[in-house]
């Protein structure tokens, strides 16, 4: 049986009156911090929808930047990945995020995927304090608000005007997808390399990875032509991603003639 709390939080959802869903949630789940991420285009791309507090909003990024992790693990087989505890983790499972979550504080993570079957809509992200794990009502509870996100997904509305309804209110897309350049800037540096989009992907990720920078912001440059893949060797990349790249002016950035707008 669902906890009071949050049943209160579910019926306080479906009249829309919830005020923060994300930390409404995380607070009837006694949770360090929640995140729910929507799957977008052909590739089910995670847009954020809600997130609290901000460490969900950067745990987030991380995961999209590094490709890896539990919430990527949770969207491709269809089932919860529960590591309450990182520091149990083998350092090969994530060998990228495993530092960086604890650069960031991080110390436990749950991911549920949102969907039914082979359909996968979202997914869901809980931030656990690493000293214990979950409670069987905390995972009670988190099963119920995962299915009441799946019915909302699945019940949306039926104009197609791109929102969905649930729970008296509207989950919607972000309208302004923040991952948009990144789809763009795949197909800049798979032209570029003449290499595919999934390690012209990987190539973008290296990048913001041995930069410490967000994979959206390399992407901007890239679609800005601030920066340009060239196939010279760069053995930073190499050792942690196994391929070489480099970055380059490619003539049309901010210093090009005609100040990067050709």
């Amino acid at each position: 049986m669902i906890s009071d709390g949050m049943a209160e939080v579910l019926r306080s959802l479906r009249l829309g009156g919830a005020g923060d869903p994300a930390q409404a949630c995380a607070g009837a789940l006694g949770a360090e911090g929640l995140a729910l991420s929507l799957l977008v285009g052909a590739d089910r791309t995670a847009e954020l929808l809600w997130c609290y507090p901000e460490l969900s909003a950067r745990f987030d990024e991380l995961q999209f930047t590094l490709g890896e992790g539990p919430g990527p693990d949770a969207v491709r087989s269809g089932s919860p990945v529960v590591e309450p505890d990182l520091g149990r983790v083998r350092a090969g499972r994530w060998p990228a995020l495993l530092p960086a979550a604890r650069e960031l504080g991080v110390t436990g993570v749950c991911c549920f995927p949102i969907g039914i079957g082979a359909i996968r809509l979202a997914v869901l992200t809980v931030l656990c304090d690493g000293d214990r794990r979950l409670s069987a009502q905390q995972y009670t509870d988190v099963t119920a608000l995962t299915s009441a996100l799946t019915g909302a997904f699945l019940n949306g509305d039926p104009r197609g005007d791109g929102r969905v309804r649930g729970f008296g209110m509207f989950l919607e897309p972000p309208s302004g997808l923040r991952r948009a350049a990144v789809h763009q800037a795949t197909g800049m540096v798979s032209v570029q390399l003449s290499v595919s989009m999934e390690e012209a992907l990987l190539r973008l990720r290296a990048h913001a990875y041995g930069t410490e920078r967000p994979l959206g912001e390399v992407a901007a440059d890239v679609v800005a032509r601030r920066l340009r893949f060239n196939d010279d060797f760069n053995d930073d990349f190499n050792d942690d991603f196994n391929f070489d790249h480099d970055l380059d002016d490619d003539g049309s950035g901010p210093k090009s003639p005609d100040g990067g707008k050709g």
